[in-house]
Formats: structure tokens, sequence, C-alpha cells
């Protein structure tokens, strides 16, 4: 704790000479591979102190392995990792902690019964003198304050983690990391849960981290956050080392062209649709808690976006409209019939589908196949007979994958072993196989690369073009503008504001999600 107190003294120093200070570290040559799979091939990069480098690449690229590798989990094939400028090799996760590399992840592991301090310092808990040593309950607590003043976060170290939203919990990981004096801390998409608020503290956050001199890598699909926070970036593609340099010299599109190899002139490719008839019309729908007085009309070949804060309701009220919970009055018509939808296999019945936010928990069953997974909800549609059932199976995965662009070693594989954009293609290919009239999209592009993005939208253009309704929800205002129609402003569980595509500015739309 005196080495790390003793850093945190010099927490003003960002002149030019120290973003020239030598690298802390150093790689050259990483190559790693899985049963015939080249995961990684000659990747090298360097990191300085004081440093936020920006890892970026497609699902798929190699970033994950690459930060196993630097965390101890794997051990590379073939390359040199340097720490101030001496070779090292990881034997595990603990020895790369010992030597000062830690991990923030996205999914945050944690004891949630025990307390802030002690979710700090498991493992290394301060002990008493003497004879008979014992946890120093006092010191530990005083520790633990004294890390959340150094990164100007007010976190009560006797809370529960169990009480925690997401931001704190990953401040604990941070604090975590500092505790055992991190001096480089990898940022693994630590915004995907977050809000705008908690986005924009993550960001002094590190600009703490940086100021004491704590080299970050920080990983984000998010390619705002990425020119907002890093000063230098890495490309991998396909496994392989692209490019590097500073951020203030590249463009957003001249970055995504090293990603995906190619150009893409349009993220978000609208396609002008003549909108047919109103194939859903909500009216003055309501819930208990999470939304009230909600009504909207949705046309064949449209594509309707929901936009709000956290907590709007969005999710909710998209949850209701497939059936999962229960609305308190309203009424609900499809090509103007009143249904009333109790569960989702009657949504799916009425020709609804629904994309969930948490791909992972609701969206898939990630220890079975691909294949079964597309045709989980058409099995009453396939037949019992097994011959039969496994070609239609196939022939339908085939289908939707060839559409989607889903990568996969072959459609036995576990949906568990995909990346994240391609689990996402998955349960996209599982709902367009029902052939529904409306599909609800939420956060369809959450998490997930550039060119998944890119394909994702593509698609929906496409499906809004052969006539399907769709409700796109989404929290990134870009792909909000960039691909609907109408946008339906939500705040506090009502809807604010409806914009025409041709009106909607960021402005207006953020001030409406907002309530100004």
């Amino acid at each position: 704790m005196m080495r790390l107190m003793q850093r945190s003294a010099g927490l003003a120093d960002t002149s030019p000479a120290r973003q020239q200070a030598e690298p802390i570290l150093r790689l050259s040559g990483i190559c790693k591979r899985f049963q015939g799979v080249q995961a990684l091939q000659d990747v090298a990069l360097t990191l300085s102190p004081g440093e936020v480098l920006a890892l970026v690449g497609e699902n798929g690229a190699g970033k994950s392995t690459l930060v196993k590798i630097l965390t101890g989990v794997y051990r590379p094939d073939a390359g040199e990792i340097r720490l101030d400028d001496r070779p090292i090799a990881f034997a595990d996760p603990l020895d790369a902690m010992r030597a000062g590399i830690t991990a923030v992840h996205q999914e945050t592991v944690m004891f949630d019964e025990l307390s802030v301090a002690e979710n700090i310092y498991m493992g290394h808990h301060p002990k008493t003198a003497g004879p008979v040593r014992r946890i120093d309950w006092a010191a530990m607590e005083h520790d633990a304050r004294q890390l959340f003043q150094r990164l100007d976060v007010p976190l009560p170290v006797r809370a529960k983690v169990k009480t925690l939203g997401v931001a704190h919990r990953h401040y604990v990981q941070i604090a975590r990391a500092l505790s055992h004096e991190a001096r480089i801390v990898i940022l693994d998409e630590p915004t995907a849960a977050l809000s705008q608020a908690e986005i924009h503290e993550l960001y002094r956050v590190i600009e703490q981290l940086k100021a004491a001199g704590t080299a970050v890598i920080f990983i984000s699909h998010k390619f705002g956050e990425v020119f907002a926070v890093a000063d230098r970036f890495v490309v991998l593609r396909d496994g392989r080392f692209v490019a590097d340099g500073r951020l203030a010299n590249v463009t957003e599109q001249a970055l995504i062209a090293m990603m995906v190899g190619r150009s893409i002139a349009q993220v978000f490719p609208k396609r002008e649709v003549e909108l047919g008839e109103t194939v859903l019309e909500v009216d003055d729908i309501s819930h208990p808690t999470e939304f009230d007085g909600i009504s909207f009309k949705l046309r064949r070949g449209e594509i309707l976006g929901f936009y709000g804060l956290v907590g709007a309701g969005r999710s909710e009220l998209m949850q209701a409209l497939f059936g999962l919970t229960p609305v308190a009055r309203g009424t609900v018509r499809l090509a103007g019939a009143p249904v009333s939808i109790a569960s989702p296999e009657q949504a799916i019945e009425l020709g609804i589908a629904y994309l969930p936010e948490d791909r992972q928990a609701h969206g898939a069953l990630l220890a079975m196949s691909i294949q079964h997974n597309v045709t989980l909800p058409l099995l009453r549609r396939i037949g019992r007979w097994l011959l039969g059932r496994r070609r239609t199976e196939l022939a339908v995965t085939r289908r939707y994958a060839k559409r989607l662009q889903l990568r996969a070693d072959h459609f036995a594989q576990a949906v568990a072993q995909l990346s994240g954009g391609n689990q996402q293609k998955v349960v996209l290919a599982k709902w367009l196989a029902t052939n529904p009239k409306v599909i609800i999209l939420d956060e369809p592009t959450k998490g997930v690369d550039i060119g998944s993005k890119a394909a994702v939208h593509e698609f929906t253009s496409e499906l809004a073009a052969q006539g399907l309704a769709v409700i796109l929800v989404s929290s990134e205002l870009p792909e909000v503008l960039g691909m609907s129609d109408r946008i339906m402003v939500m705040y506090r569980g009502r809807i604010r504001t409806e914009f025409a595509r041709h009106a909607a500015t960021s402005e207006a739309v953020v001030a409406a999600a907002s309530g100004t």
C-alpha cells in the first residue's frame, strides 16, 4: 500500500515527457493456435505508463485471446512478452496479477454477500501483527477508502456488493486491481450496461488512472468511446496485427476500414420503402409499474425506432407486447383485430417475434447447437420423424446462416463457442425462421463489432423492404437516427415525443429523452 500511495502523489503529471515514457509492456510475434484454428498470428503492441491504448477489432479478431495471454490464462505458442524491458512468462492469472496486470471484464465476477472492502482484498487481506495474525478489519476498510479517494469515487466500503449497480461493481474491480498495485489495467467492454451518466463517470476514473501513471488497455465496440478516452490504437483482424498509431491522426471511417478490411461507406444502409397498411396498433396500454398510456401504430415495411434513457420503460413495453408480462389496461390490434397476448407462445402464433436485449440469458440456449437454437420455435411445424426433422432443421439453419453471414465452424457447434456478434445472429435467425409479421429488435447490435452491425442493419432494411414491420429499440442514438422511419422517444414510462425521420436531430431526441 505504501508504494501505491507514493505513486498517487504524482496525479497531475501529464506532460509531453510523460507521454513519451519508455514502454512498460512490449509484445512481439505473439502466436496462439487452438485445435487447428490460428487465433493469433504475429501480434505486436507496446504500452507506456499513463497511456490508454484502444485494442480494436471485430468479434473473432483475437482480442479476447490476447487479453487471456496478458492475464496468464493462456500461454502463447510463440513470441515474447517484455515487462519493463525484461522477458516474462506468466504461469497463471495470479502470476500476471503479481506482475501488475489485471483485467476488468464486462461481466463482473464477485462475492455478492461480502462487503466492498472484502471483495477488494479477497486473498490478500491486511493482517494484524503478533504471533497470531488475524484479518485487520480496520486497516482493510481504511485502505479501501484510500483507494476510492484516489479514484475520487464515493463508495461505502461496508456495503454488500449485491446492493451495487453495474458501474459501482466496475469501480470495485478497478480498486481491487489497484490494491494489487496494478500497473496495467485492461478494461474489456466496461460500458456495455452503463447509462450515459455512468459512462462519463467512468471516463473520469480512467483519467485518474492515467494521471497516476497506470497504463490502460481499453476494449470497446463503440467508436465514440474509443476516441473519447484513448491515446493510441492497435487494430487486430483475423488474429493478426493490422495497424497501430495515434487516434488523433485517424478518422472513424479509416479505423473501420482497417478493422474489416474494406470500406464501409454506409454503416446504416436504410432503404426507402413504400409503407403499407397498419399491421400493429397499440392503444393506451399500461403496466402497473413500468409504463403508462402507450399508444402507437406500426405499418407494413416500417422501421419504428424507440429511444430513451435507462429506466424509460422501452424493454418492459416490448416484453409486454410479446406476452412476457401482463398489461393492466389498453388494447392491442393485429391487422385490425383485437388480440390478447398472454404468453410468448401466443405471440409467436400471432406473428410477433422478439429479439431480447440479453441474448445470453434470454435469447439463446448457449449449450445447445446453432441448428437446434435456430429451429427451437419451429418444433411443432417441423414434424416428428427424426430423419425428416434433421433435414428440415439443417435446411432452415443453412438458409438463415447464409443470409445473416453467420461465422461458425459447423451448425452442430454450441452457441456458447461463438463470438457475441454471431450469437446475436443465431438469435435473429431463430425468430426470422418463424416467418413473423412483426419483429421487435431490442438492442440488436449491443456488444457486436462494426462489421456485424453493418450486416444486421443491412438485413433489417431488407426485412422492411420485404414487408415486415420492425420495431427497433436502441440506446445508440446514431442507430436509431440512421435506421428509423419514425422515432418514439420514451421518458419515465411514457411516450414523450414522436419524430418523423426527416425532423429528428440528435439534440432534439436527447432533449426529449431527458425530459427537457
